[in-house]
Order: structure tokens, then C-alpha cells, then sequence
């Protein structure tokens, strides 16, 4: 397939030449800035603004090139493309985070303009990846598919997507900015823990509308939104949320680092910061703003639903190897004869989110086989094929498991989010992804993953938690004391409607001994549980007295 050349039925927005005129002249941009540091006329401390503009991060080892994958879509050329690069210019694998992007670690500065050049083919950049501006939007993996989907949240956070790139107003805010946005009554986005969380409804009338809320955030201040807003029009969509970042970008903290993110202004000036969008959105002239019918129209044809062809539900094989996959990967469709397959990233003692280019590539000669083409990333790190016949299940099992992808384990104890840690982060404290590895390989036997049930664990190693441990079941933090790395848990943790943060459950516990604190934490709900109870539930009817006490109690 030429690069350049759209799988007919893939629900993804599609570039028009102005698009790709401008990623043209940023390549040329970049590439001269990258010749010029090369050449030593530019110092790092020049040249720093300049590629985090562009995606560039400098890391432990080398370059990281994060790479934009808007609301966590790609088509099958594009991932094939993905593929090509970790090939030619990583070594031989992509890592998927938790802002459904994807980033190469091992980069080379003087590659960097080639492999733009090559994501140019296949309309894809690095830009707003980094740096003090509105990062990618991210939205639920099953947008389009999922039967309790309302309103289709691909459409708005497209144009999310085009209000935000390269905003004149927002391209140097106080810190970066994360929206997510969800559609469904069932918040699959952690919506909860954004800068702006946005859920997308319909009135009595049927009516298009969206519920706002603002200041969330993990990090080291871990905090749960505010609700500004129960209810906005979608004609003032956009309206309404310039005046949310016109508040924030005003008042930020820009002289603190440790303050500067939207929460710790929510959080300071509560029912004021409302107060304040509110008077902010009152002033601003509506027909600048306004999100006219015929434009969300024209985005919303991007999104059209594919071809379906009439079915009618099918029973599953009886194989049970097959049967223990599609039990952990297959989600209902809402389309008759339909199913989304979760592929897990997730491989027992393998490293959260990493994708090697054959499985890439393998990926995507699947996606156009079963799924239109077209792939999802989701926040959690692993891919969905959003659109598969349930006739063809057994066959894209049998595809899956031939590129080793698996592994059933969606949403059980080994479905690990993991950040990269100390072995690549040169914020890191502490090492993650062994951590992850190890505790897969403990729990790795299904049979014993099943019986624990529902229950997640999350893995940041710096207190930055870019691996999600605040919202965690059982949440792990790597940090450094004393030039040793040591693991503070925490407990009680949800990113769903039921939005909490985990509480520090007591000391930390050394490399050596954190996963045998897991497994203490697993028998201690295991022994405790009603039935149909998950870990959280537990932990939420009985506190943290009994888990402490196992943890901690002298021999």
C-alpha cells in the first residue's frame, strides 16, 4: 500500500493539502534548527525549546521522539509506517503511552528530520507531544463501537484537535494542558484526572450538550476535578473552553514549576475559578466563537460508521485456549455480529506498552483484514481493533498469537501500566518497568489471574506519575532515599466515575520486597472478600487496618 494511501473504510480524519503543506515547511523548520545544534551553533540550552516544540525529548541514553496519535486513532498505513520507523531508526520497537501516543527511545538527533519526513508520509507529526501547551486530547478507545456510547466523542476532539494545534493564545501556558473527553455514561478516559475532563450527552431533545469539569491531575499534588459545568452547548463548545484556558493561561503560577499545572489554581481559588470562567465566557462574542451545525457535520462524515455488513450475533468456538482470550479481549459491539478485541501490550515478563515493529506491522495487516483498518491506542497501553465480524474472531486470534499478542489478561492482575522508569526517564528515581516484569511473572498463571479477578496495578517510577499509580487499585511509586530505590503503595485508587486516589498505606518497601508486598496485599483481599467482590471494593468496605496490618505486622 502507498504511503500515502488511506484504507477506504478507516474512521480516521484525513489530511487535505493545506494540512500537509504546513508539516512541510515545520520539517524544513526543524531540520535546519537540528543542523545548526549538530554543527555547534546552537548550545543545548538553545536548542531545548526548540525540539520540545517538536517532540524531542533528551533522555538517560539518548533522544525520545514522541509522536502524536490524535485521540488515540491511527489507521493500518499509519501503523505500518510506525513499524518502518522503530526498523530504520530505533531498534526495532515503539513503546504506546498513556496518552495513547507512541515514542521511540533510542533516537538519534541527526535522524530526527528523516523520521518526520517518513511520519509526513502517512499524515502524521510530533507536534504539541511536548512543551507548555495543549497536549493530545485522548478519548475513549471504543468511540463508535461501544453500546453504551451516547454521543460519538471522536467528532469533538477532532475539533479539540484543530482549535488547539498551534494556538496563538496557548502555545506558552503557565504548564502543559491534558484534555480528555469521553461520550459514553461509563468513563473509559479518567476524566476525572485532566486538566479538563469533558463528558459529551444529549438533552431530553436529543440535543448534543457537554458536562465540564477542570483541575484534576496526579503528580505530586494528586487531585480529583471540580464540575464547572453540568451543561454546554454545543454551539459554544469551543467558546466555553477558551475561557477555561484564557483563566488558567491569566493567573497560572509560571514562577513555581510544583504550582503552575490548572489544579493547584482550582484548587486554591474553588468556587472562584468557576466564578471567573463563567464572567470569561460571558464576555466572549459568540459568533467568533461558535461552533456552527455544518462544521461539526463536515467533521463528523470523517466518522461515519464503515460498511457493516448485516449479521447477526455468532456463537464463539468452543477452543479453550481461544475461549480464555476472547473471555479477557472481546467487548460487545453495537453493531449485530460486531465485537472491539482489546490486544494486550502486556505479555507475561514483558515490558508494559512496547510493541516491536514485526508485531506493528502484524497488527496492521490485521486491522485491514478484520477492522476496516483502522486501529485504536487506549490510555492503558495496549490497542484495539475497534470493528471485528465475530465470525472472523477465531482467525484474528489465531493472527494475534502467531505476532505473540495474545495474552489474555485485559483488565486482570497483569494488565500492568508501567511508565519507563529509570531505564530510560532522565526524571526518573527509580526503575519501573522490572517491577512490572516481575510481577506479571509472579502472577503469571491465568487460572490464579481469574480468581483474583478484576483488580489493577499501576507503576510510576518518579513522582511526575506518568504511570497513573495515584488512580491505581494498588498503586506503586518509585522513588530515591538515600541513593536506594525504594517503592511507596498505594491503595483504594479508581479513574473511573467512581474517580479516587490511592492512599499511601505506610513505608516503602525496598527493590528486593515489593513484589513479595503484592502478593501480601492479593491474599490479604483474597482471604477478606465477599463474593463478587473486586480488590477495591474490598479495600473500600474494610480500609486499609487489614492490608496494613498484613503488610507491617512483625513476624
Amino acid at each position: 500500500m502507498n504511503a500515502l494511501t488511506y484504507p477506504p473504510h478507516a474512521r480516521t480524519y484525513r489530511y487535505d493539502e493545506i494540512d500537509r503543506e504546513f508539516l512541510q515547511e515545520r520539517i524544513a523548520e526543524f531540520r535546519g534548527q537540528v543542523e545548526r545544534r549538530l554543527k555547534g551553533e546552537l548550545t543545548e540550552d538553545e536548542f531545548k525549546p526548540l525540539r520540545l516544540m517538536n517532540g524531542l525529548y533528551l533522555q538517560l541514553h539518548a533522544y525520545m521522539l514522541r509522536i502524536a496519535i490524535p485521540y488515540g486513532l491511527l489507521n493500518s498505513a499509519q501503523l505500518r509506517q510506525l513499524g518502518r520507523i522503530a526498523r530504520r531508526w530505533d531498534r526495532g520497537f515503539g513503546h504506546f503511552t498513556t496518552r495513547q501516543n507512541i515514542q521511540f527511545n533510542w533516537t538519534r538527533l541527526e535522524d530526527v528530520p528523516a523520521m518526520l519526513e517518513a511520519l509526513a508520509e502517512v499524515d502524521m507529526h510530533a507536534i504539541q507531544t511536548s512543551g507548555n501547551c495543549i497536549r493530545n486530547t485522548t478519548t475513549d478507545e471504543y468511540a463508535g463501537a461501544s453500546p453504551d456510547e451516547v454521543v460519538d466523542p471522536r467528532v469533538y476532539a477532532e475539533i479539540l484537535r484543530q482549535w488547539s494545534t498551534l494556538h496563538p493564545e496557548f502555545t506558552w501556558l503557565p504548564r502543559k494542558f491534558k484534555i480528555a473527553i469521553t461520550g459514553s455514561p461509563h468513563d473509559r478516559v479518567a476524566a476525572q484526572v485532566h486538566d479538563v475532563g469533558v463528558l459529551a450527552k444529549r438533552n431530553a431533545r436529543g440535543e448534543v450538550g457537554f458536562e465540564v469539569y477542570a483541575g484534576g491531575g496526579l503528580g505530586r499534588t494528586p487531585i480529583i476535578a471540580r464540575k464547572l459545568r453540568d451543561w454546554v452547548p454545543e454551539a459554544e463548545f469551543l467558546a466555553y473552553m477558551e475561557a477555561v484556558l484564557r483563566v488558567y493561561n491569566a493567573l497560572g503560577q509560571r514562577d513555581n514549576i510544583y504550582k503552575a499545572r490548572i489544579k493547584i489554581l482550582v484548587r486554591d481559588l474553588g468556587a472562584e475559578f468557576t466564578q471567573m470562567v463563567e464572567r470569561e465566557y460571558e464576555r466572549m462574542p459568540r459568533d467568533k466563537y461558535r461552533l456552527d451545525p455544518e462544521i461539526v457535520a463536515a467533521i463528523g462524515a470523517h466518522f461515519a460508521p464503515p460498511p457493516f455488513a448485516a449479521l447477526q450475533d455468532q456463537p464463539l468456538p468452543e477452543d479453550r485456549e481461544f475461549r480464555a482470550w476472547a473471555a479477557a479481549s472481546i467487548r460487545a459491539h453495537k453493531q449485530p455480529g460486531y465485537a472491539s478485541v482489546t490486544i494486550s501490550l502486556k505479555p507475561i515478563g514483558g515490558i508494559p506498552g512496547d510493541a516491536s515493529a514485526d508485531q506493528m506491522e502484524a497488527v496492521a495487516d490485521l486491522a485491514e483484514r478484520h477492522s476496516f483498518g483502522e486501529i485504536r491506542v487506549t490510555h492503558v497501553q495496549n490497542l484495539v481493533l475497534p470493528h471485528v465480524r465475530q465470525e472472523d474472531l477465531f482467525t484474528l486470534w489465531q493472527g494475534l498469537r502467531a505476532a505473540g499478542l495474545a495474552t489474555p489478561n485485559i483488565g486482570l492482575i497483569s494488565d500492568i501500566i508501567a511508565c519507563p522508569g529509570m531505564d530510560y526517564c532522565a526524571l526518573a528515581t527509580a526503575r519501573s518497568i522490572p517491577i512490572a516484569q516481575q510481577i506479571s511473572e509472579r502472577f503469571a498463571d491465568l487460572d490464579r489471574q481469574h480468581a483474583i479477578g478484576e483488580c489493577f496495578i499501576n507503576i510510576s517510577g518518579c513522582i511526575n506519575a506518568c504511570g497513573h499509580h495515584h488512580v491505581a487499585h494498588i498503586g506503586i511509586l518509585g522513588v530515591d532515599k538515600r541513593g536506594e530505590e525504594v517503592y511507596q503503595i498505594t491503595l483504594g485508587g479508581s479513574a473511573t466515575n467512581d474517580a479516587s486516589i490511592g492512599e499511601l498505606i505506610g513505608p516503602a518497601f525496598s527493590y528486593d520486597t515489593i513484589v513479595d508486598a503484592v502478593e501480601t496485599l492479593i491474599a490479604t483481599y483474597v482471604a477478606h472478600r465477599t463474593a463478587g467482590e473486586r480488590f477495591i471494593d474490598t479495600y473500600r468496605r474494610l480500609g486499609a487496618a487489614p492490608f496494613k496490618e498484613a503488610l507491617y505486622a512483625p513476624a
